[in-house]
């Protein structure tokens, strides 16, 4: 069985993984408000998910 002659080091190990790119997070409209949210969540501005409103928003003044 093949076993390593020597330990590698963190650094090395660790650019394995530093070869990507982090992309942003896909935005969708919200067919209540008409903002823009991520999907699968609820929206921040009116507080709707699958057409109920889950988060109760302040009222404004």
């Amino acid at each position: 069985m093949a076993v390593p002659k020597s330990k590698q080091s963190k650094s090395r190990t660790a650019k394995r993984f530093a070869n990507y790119k982090a992309s942003a997070p896909t935005l969708v409209e919200c067919p209540h408000c008409h903002g823009l949210k991520v999907a699968h969540r609820v929206c921040k501005s009116c507080g709707f998910y699958d057409g109920k409103e889950v988060v109760a928003q302040p009222e404004a003044k």
